[in-house]
């Protein structure tokens, strides 16, 4: 089956059935995006040493909690 038979065959569905098929279609590439960042993030991952780097700046205090730091960011606004 061709795209463009899909997509025929995809224009000829009701509604409700094309939004749940979107809707399937958003969510097999969330669960794809979701494989690529454990994999990208997990030991030996491409993004592996920034996880390292945000826990060492964690343990040297060099961070703080993401509520303070939204919290500074409101008080700053005119």
């Amino acid at each position: 089956m061709t795209v463009e038979a899909i997509k025929a065959a995809i224009s000829e569905l009701p509604e409700d059935e094309r939004h749940s098929l979107a809707t399937w279609l958003i969510e097999l590439d969330y669960d794809e995006w979701d494989k690529e960042m454990v994999k990208d993030f997990s030991p030996g991952g491409r993004g592996h040493h920034l996880v390292e780097k945000v826990k060492r700046d964690i343990a040297e205090g060099k961070a703080r909690p993401m509520e303070e730091g939204f919290a500074g960011r409101r008080k700053s606004r005119p």
